[in-house]
């Protein structure tokens, strides 16, 4: 569920990349997602869409400043990356899901329990480790076996917003440890 909710963030910065797209080689294979392709991009959007909620979680019930802070770039960053994948998504004829998956909302639903607590910014920095952790081994998967051009490009272009967001989740863990 974590993982889902990395991969939809990692999509979304996937889908900002799609605009280099074009300069891929047009074939039949780039043009037509495989059905890992389309999953990917819907797991990265309900991903997406599972950070920019639990980054505004963490801004409202965090409260260290730095899991404030970390939520704030989450939610920037996932936000942007969102209307790329959205874009992608269009123009590859995926449909995109509407809200995170229902593992994604269980899990924001456990973190969100711990909101008024000295446990929450704890929580909430594990579940997004683990997420981001989850989420770069789908981007490599995606990487390396992806049929559809801009959708590797996308993925590949996310990698490093992921494992920069990662960075700044484990500074802030080993902070308030």
């Amino acid at each position: 569920m974590i993982a889902v909710r990395r991969i939809a963030a990692a999509a979304t910065l996937a889908a900002l990349t799609a605009v280099a797209a074009p300069m891929a080689a047009p074939s039949a294979l780039a043009a037509t997602p495989g059905a890992d392709d389309a999953s990917f991009l819907k797991a990265i959007h309900q991903g997406n869409l599972e950070e920019i909620e639990s980054g505004t979680n963490a801004g409202r019930d965090a409260k260290a400043a730095c899991t404030k802070k970390v939520g704030a770039i989450l939610v920037r960053d996932h936000t942007k990356l969102d209307i790329g994948v959205k874009e992608l998504a269009a123009r590859l004829g995926v449909t995109l899901p509407t809200a995170p998956s229902p593992a994604q909302q269980k899990a924001i639903a456990a973190v969100q329990a711990k909101a008024g607590t000295s446990g929450y910014d704890a929580a909430w920095l594990k579940n997004e480790d683990m997420g981001h952790v989850e989420t770069l081994k789908l981007i490599d998967q995606e990487v390396s076996t992806g049929r559809n051009s801009q959708v590797r490009a996308a993925a590949q272009a996310a990698r490093p917003v992921v494992a920069r967001h990662l960075e700044l989740i484990r500074a802030c863990e080993r902070k308030i440890s």
